[in-house]
């Protein structure tokens, strides 16, 4: 492990199977962190706790699907009682859902994306919520993004961006209310990243139909040219799950390379 950033602390992770939810929880292990991951998919989040086993780190994989309020109430009782309580909590699962247009997009594919998105985060902080209480404080960062926030191109994506959207004011709104426990609620907006979202996207055969051409300038990524990487995310979030971001909460920070300023 490389330092102690965050040493004695128990970090929980949502969808630490791949992309951000990987990189983080590895991120976290080397800070000193013991990582509890929630995943949908175990296998997966089994591979990231050997990564961080063979590193000297400390993790634990429970199955957990997030549009589940039971599994979840559940997993974060569990992890507190076998990991001796939590102090980080890091709501990542997500999917981009179906991309449709919304005249033809099925209730049922907004409904699911409402339930793993929002309802999701909503459920994973709320049954976080007396254990963070319980250590004296704590520190709550949601994965939201720069759709439904500061881009808004991306057409067929109605439902995944109110998603977005909606963590956001519901990240506002639970800092303020959480500030008199001691715990901080921030969110990162991620623009492209790296990841293996896209195999959660189900684009509907009529989207043609609804998209408007939009031509971007050649490297529509103005920083470095390139989307960003997960370990660049876990960057950020290991600064928020730590003290040295103890007087942030309620604010929602973009890392996107200006990929945002540019598509708004």
């Amino acid at each position: 492990m490389t330092n102690s950033r965050l040493q004695g602390k128990v970090a929980v992770v949502t969808g630490g199977g791949s992309g951000i939810g990987q990189a983080a929880a590895i991120r976290f292990a080397q800070e000193g962190a013991r990582v509890v991951m929630l995943d949908r998919t175990p296998e997966h989040a089994e591979k990231t706790k050997d990564i961080i086993e063979r590193a000297g780190g400390e993790a634990l994989v429970m199955k957990c699907d997030i549009s589940r309020t039971d599994m979840i109430q559940g997993s974060m009782d569990q992890a507190a009682s076998q990991m001796g309580g939590l102090d980080i909590i890091f709501a990542n699962a997500g999917i981009n859902g179906s991309m449709a247009p919304i005249e033809t997009m099925d209730i049922k594919d907004w409904d699911q994306t409402m339930n793993i998105n929002l309802r999701g985060t909503f459920a994973t902080v709320k049954y976080a919520i007396p254990h963070l209480r319980a250590r004296g404080g704590g520190s709550i960062i949601i994965t939201s993004s720069i759709n439904g926030n500061r881009t808004f191109s991306n057409i067929g994506f109605s439902a995944y961006a109110s998603t977005k959207a909606g963590q956001i004011a519901f990240m506002k709104m639970a800092a303020l209310e959480l500030a008199q426990y001691k715990i901080r609620v921030n969110a990162i907006c991620p623009g492209a990243i790296e990841t293996d979202i896209d195999d959660n996207t189900y684009p509907s055969d009529d989207l043609e139909e609804v998209q408007i051409t939009v031509d971007f300038p050649e490297g529509d990524h103005p920083l470095e040219d390139a989307p960003g990487t997960s370990e660049q995310v876990a960057h950020l979030v290991s600064f928020l799950a730590s003290d040295e971001s103890s007087h942030v909460t309620g604010t929602e920070i973009y890392i996107d390379g200006a990929e945002s300023l540019l598509r708004g």
